[in-house]
């Protein structure tokens, strides 16, 4: 009991209130970014294809198929191309690797690269951090079908872009 006289106690009070003030914040900075991450997927419209039937269920897809991928090819004069499964993708990258990829990728219609190279780094971070949460689930889209073959429906035809002006 000596030592709850000297002080010792309260010392050790006050730093297990400071560790555990430390591990929230980190545990709040942690939800944050899950929640940005969250919050970009949605914004930036990557469940519009990378989710299947997400744009033909108005966005009323269980959370545990987000970001799988899609067997809906989009077809155009670039050939067909499959929104591609972020979770294993994801899962197979780090976090450094993943925002240098987002910042040089340049794609194929329709998907729309040249915002994802806008992209601020902190929302690419949280977009990683979130589809990393989510885990590595479902299996992976089609591959690319060029031009000059006929694709497995289901798919959808892009017009032919207008003439440059």
């Amino acid at each position: 009991m000596k030592w709850i006289k000297n002080g010792s106690f309260r010392g050790a009070v006050c730093c297990a209130a400071l560790l555990l003030t430390g591990l929230a914040l980190v545990a709040s900075e942690k939800t944050d970014m899950l929640e940005q991450g969250r919050y970009v997927a949605v914004m930036m419209g990557c469940n519009d294809c990378h989710t299947p039937n997400y744009l033909m269920r108005e966005g009323n897809v269980p959370e545990k198929l987000w970001l799988t991928g899609s067997a809906f090819g989009w077809r155009g004069s670039w050939g067909t191309t499959y929104p591609t499964n972020l979770r294993n993708r994801l899962s197979q990258m780090t976090e450094d690797k993943w925002v240098a990829f987002a910042k040089n990728l340049k794609a194929r219609p329709p998907m729309p690269w040249f915002n994802l190279n806008q992209m601020k780094e902190r929302d690419l971070r949280a977009f990683y951090r979130y589809v990393r949460h989510l885990g590595a689930a479902g299996s992976e889209a089609p591959a690319y079908v060029p031009p000059s073959a006929e694709p497995h429906p289901p798919y959808a035809t892009f017009p032919p872009p207008p003439p440059a002006q």
